[in-house]
């Protein structure tokens, strides 16, 4: 029996939890299915190729299937060549963002590294050296100071 009085610890919104049960079973299932229509597309190709190579197969088939076959490469040829002209322009718009929208980007950040950088040296020059200078001063005068013994001793 457990103590009822035990915290319990709630699992954290962003702990990644693994795959439950049902889904294993939809990952297999679908794996399997995907199996099955591979070896079915296998068999059918292996009988098809079976049946058209065998001499006794009239020619008006063999005529048919390459046909069939002629059509599918002159319709993969045209998508090919869909696919090929989207690339193009995809590739354009790609081209047409990096010149008008990065570009401008990196040279206003250029300019600010720039400004940042003059911003930083005429700091340096104009306070940080001269409060270096002043320390410097003053450190020697105490040890002027402390040389002559009109310094207080602790």
């Amino acid at each position: 029996m457990e103590n009822e009085s035990s915290p319990q610890i709630a699992p954290s919104p962003n702990a990644k939890a693994g795959p439950t049960s049902e889904e294993l079973r939809r990952q297999r299932q679908l794996i399997i299915g995907i199996t099955i229509v591979i070896v079915l597309f296998l068999i059918l190709f292996i009988g098809t190729l079976l049946f058209l190579l065998n001499p006794n197969t009239p020619q008006l088939y063999v005529a048919r299937v390459r046909d069939v076959f002629i059509i599918i490469l002159a319709l993969q040829s045209l998508i090919i060549g869909m696919v090929l002209v989207i690339l193009m322009v995809q590739l354009a718009r790609l081209t047409n963002l990096l010149q008008n929208e990065i570009k401008p980007i990196l040279e206003s950040t250029n300019e600010t590294a720039n400004t940042l950088r003059g911003t930083t040296t005429f700091l340096s020059d104009n306070l940080v050296e001269p409060v270096i200078k002043a320390n410097e001063y003053s450190a020697g005068f105490r040890q002027l100071i402390a040389l002559f013994g009109l310094s207080r001793r602790k």
